[in-house]
């Protein structure tokens, strides 16, 4: 079986680095020990690294070594052609690019804290083809393909 491949948000990939615990740090450690692989999108990365900038600015240097010891693949952002022709795949224009970065990076789960754009809206995860859910969820899926 090939390595399962996850795909965080910039709110997962905040959760896992700004919490010693919780499912979030957990697939963070599991990257790490390469028991499966990360992927993020340079959307992800600039989001993060404002949000820890603006929440924690001590902690920046964290956002780049847990990327670099997750071993994430960084993928590049769709072109705003990409994202124009795709408007319908969520309500929030802003995440456009995350569902496409990760569709584009064939993942086999997108993991997110943002319930109200991507979970709580099960057309999100119709159209695009992906799993959705949240650290918790993404890290219960894993242990089942594993078992």
């Amino acid at each position: 079986m090939s390595r399962i491949n996850l795909f965080l948000d910039s709110s997962a990939l905040f959760a896992g680095i700004a919490s010693s615990t919780g499912a979030a740090r957990v697939l963070l450690l599991l990257a790490e020990t390469e028991h499966l692989t990360l992927t993020i999108s340079e959307q992800v990365v600039a989001e993060t690294e404002r949000a820890i900038a603006r929440k924690a600015p001590k902690a920046l240097d964290d956002v780049r070594q847990a990327i670099l010891t997750s071993k994430a693949q960084i993928v590049r952002d769709p072109t705003p052609e990409e994202v124009n022709s795709n408007m319908h795949l969520i309500a929030h224009p802003a995440d456009i690019p995350i569902v496409l970065a990760a569709m584009h990076a064939k993942v086999d789960y997108l993991v997110t804290l943002n319930r109200k754009h991507f979970i709580d809206d099960p057309e999100v995860a119709r159209q695009s083809g992906l799993r959705i859910g949240t650290p918790g969820e993404a890290l219960a899926w894993v242990r089942g393909q594993m078992d």
